[in-house]
This record gives structure tokens, sequence and C-alpha cells, in this order.
């Protein structure tokens, strides 16, 4: 009790904005977890792991396809000036619909050389089904980002959580009904117009006249560094998958992307609440130097409380809760769990440093960043995998924990000397 008091007093003394922001999106998350918990337990009784082997190559299909879209257009709607943001909007509106409804096409395709890849044409029609999904989100991107760039994280939080529970609970009552992989993957699609219609009820901006190209130059210019970034982080999140589902089993692949899913979901829902609300919580004070360095190390005190004890807890108890809750059956992904469950832990540090550069109009240099600590990473999954799914798991912890923490300490450093010296100039 009394260092559940601390730590609430600890949180208090910080910023209010930022906390509240991350506040509502990790209410959301948490009840997203429960959700979560409730389903992941059904589908570890009801699927086999060569089921979650086919459903891991089919998201990890959609999410490589889907950071396409992630592709600065709404980092910029977020860090533009205020006069600026109607003329960017109109046309960010009609790039989104050109992108993915492009992505929706090489999704479809790339569905057969994947089949070839795995030998198992069982993929080829959940990938082109999942890819439906691509043509609804236009009709509320432009909505969401501008809720981001107003802060306006509860409407956000709110969306998030019936969203995402919905497609928790409709996957447990598929498992029930016998679905196999599909009861992973079809939600996914049932779901995404409760997020569209949402996000676009519940902000005003609707787009007026029609077709443009303008300022598609600009916002290409600034994307290519972030797309570059997201493009490497998802392949970093993806490829421990793609490794083991290639080089061992589609059943060793099950049982991996179930330890990982059940200990690394639960820091990941804290990440991901902190991710978004970091560059406009920085964008706000980058005039006033001392409030912009004051933020910005803030969000380490944020971070710190949420994740650091929440990894140590969540690692140090799996060998005890996963054959009670999960069943016998997962026993063996206990240690893979326990490995990249502490791996969690560097991760949103990484993301602050990352969110700063693209706050000072530096995101070329995270991109040289990124293109470095993957080399790195490929490298360690490629010598890990030698020692089957235990050796993946360590490899990812070793390159977490020896080279984000150096990424950190470069990016800070060069951010706030550079500012000092501009300052003293």
């Amino acid at each position: 009790m009394n260092f559940l008091i601390k730590m609430g007093q600890k949180l208090k003394q910080l910023d209010n904005s930022f906390i509240r922001n991350v506040g509502w999106l990790s209410a959301g998350r948490l009840v997203i977890r429960v959700t979560r918990l409730m389903t992941t337990i059904v589908l570890a009784r009801y699927l086999t792991p060569h089921d979650y082997g086919l459903a891991a190559i089919v998201l990890t299909a959609n999410e490589l396809v889907r950071v396409f879209t992630r592709n600065g257009v709404g980092k910029r709607l977020i860090q533009v000036e205020q006069s600026r943001v109607e003329y960017l909007a109109q046309s960010a509106y009609w790039l989104n619909w050109l992108v993915f409804v492009s992505l929706f096409v090489i999704q479809c395709l790339a569905a057969f050389p994947l089949a070839w890849f795995y030998q198992d044409n069982q993929i080829i029609l959940p990938i082109c089904t999942m890819a439906l999904s691509l043509l609804i989100v236009p009709t509320g991107l432009v909505q969401a980002t501008l809720l981001q760039r107003e802060g306006r994280f509860k409407i956000i939080a709110i969306t998030e959580m019936i969203q995402i529970s919905s497609d928790n609970l409709l996957s447990l009552v598929f498992a029930f009904g016998g679905l196999g992989m599909w009861a992973i993957v079809l939600p996914k699609i049932l779901v995404t117009p409760i997020w569209a219609y949402s996000i676009s009820r519940n902000h005003s901006w609707k787009p007026k006249g029609g077709f443009t190209t303008d300022h598609w130059g600009e916002m290409f210019r600034f994307g290519r560094n972030i797309v570059g970034v997201e493009l490497l982080n998802t392949l970093r999140s993806n490829l421990d998958y793609l490794i083991v589902g290639r080089f061992l089993s589609i059943e060793a692949l099950g049982i991996y992307y179930f330890a990982f899913n059940a200990g690394l979901g639960i820091s990941l829902s804290v990440i991901n609440s902190i991710k978004p609300v970091l560059l406009p919580h920085l964008c706000q004070a980058r005039s006033d130097l001392k409030q912009f360095g004051k933020q910005y190390y803030n969000t380490f005190k944020t971070i710190s409380l949420a994740i650091i004890p929440l990894a140590l807890l969540q690692s140090s108890l799996a060998p005890f809760y996963v054959p009670l809750v999960f069943g016998e059956k997962w026993i063996d992904a206990i240690p893979v769990l326990i490995l990249i469950c502490l791996s969690a832990i560097p991760r949103p540090f990484a993301d602050a440093a990352s969110q700063l550069l693209v706050a000072v109009d530096k995101p070329e240099l995270d991109l040289y960043w990124n293109v470095i600590f993957t080399g790195l990473f490929t490298t360690g999954l490629l010598i890990g995998v030698q020692w089957q799914s235990i050796g993946v798991a360590t490899a990812v912890l070793l390159t977490h924990i020896i080279f984000l923490p150096l990424f950190i300490f470069w990016a800070s450093r060069y951010v706030f000397r550079r500012i000092y010296l501009y300052q003293s100039d």
C-alpha cells in the first residue's frame, strides 16, 4: 500500500496533460487487456499450435503491408502550423485513399508468393480477406489524426476500447465455434467499421471539394523518413516470426507467437498507450527549450513507473500462471515468454528518443539509427535461431537491452546539445 501511495504521489508531480492522455489510453487498453486475456485463455484451449502458426503468418503479412499506411502524413498534420492544417488535411484525405487502395491490391497479390514460401496454401484466402479492412480506414483517418493533434485522446481511447474488445470477444465466440485460425483473423475485419464510424462521428472535419494533389510533394518529403522508420520497426516486430516459421516449423512458430503475445501483450498495451501521445506532447513545448527538456525527461519518469514494475512482475510470475491459466500444453513457451517480456523495458524509452528527433525535424537521423539497429537485430536472430526458439528470444532480449540505451543516450545528447549551441549563437 505504501508503494502504491508513493507511486501515486510521483505521478502527480509529472506533467498533467501527458499523464491525462496516457491515462485515457491506458484505461481503455486495460479493458482491452481483460477481454484479450479471456480470449487468449479460450484460444489456448481450443486452438492448436499449428492454428496459431497460420494466424501468425496471416497477421504478419497484413502488418507488413499496413506499415505503409503509417507514412508520415498523419505526423505532418500533427506537427504543422495551425494555419496550414486545413489545406494539408484536404490533400491528406485523397492521398490516403490512393495509398490504401494500392495496398489492398498489393496485399492480395502478396498472398501467393507467401503461400509458396511457407508451403501452405491455407493462408491465401485469409490474407486476401484481411485486406478488405484497408478499404474502410481512409474514411476516418484524417479525423483520427486531428483528434490526436487536439489532444482529444479520450475519444480515441473509447473508440479503441470498443473496437478491440469487440474483436477479442468475437474471437472468443468463433473459437468456441471451432473456426480455427479464422477465429483470430475474421474479427479484425468485422470491427474496422466500428472504428471508422466512431472517429468520423466525433470530429467535425469533412472533405471539401474534389480530388487534389496539392501538398503531396511536401508530405512525401516529410514522410519518406517516417515510413522508413515505421517499415523497419514493423520488420523488427515480425522478423522473429518470419525466421521461426521458415527455419523451424509452423508449430514452433505457434508456440513462439503464443509466448510473445501472452508475455509482451500487457506491456505492449501500455507502450502503445504512451507512443501516440509523445509527439504532440513534445511539439507543444518546442519554442521553450527549458520546458521542452522538462517535458521530454518527465516522460522517462512516467515510462519507468508504468513499464518496469509491470515487466518484472509478469516475467517473475510466468512459471505459475501460464500452466494454470492457459494449460499444460504451453509450458514449453514459458522461457520464451520471460525473455520476451523483459525485452519490453527499454522499448518505450527508445520510442521517446525517436519522437524527440521527429519533433526537431530530424526524422532522417531516426531512420539512420533504425537501419543500423535492424541490421544488428537481424544478425542476432539468425545466430539465435541455431538454438531454436529460446535462442531467438535470447537474441531479442540482448539486442534490446544493449543497443537501445545507447541510442537513447545519443539522441538526447544530440538534440539538446544542438539546441543549446544554436541558442548560444
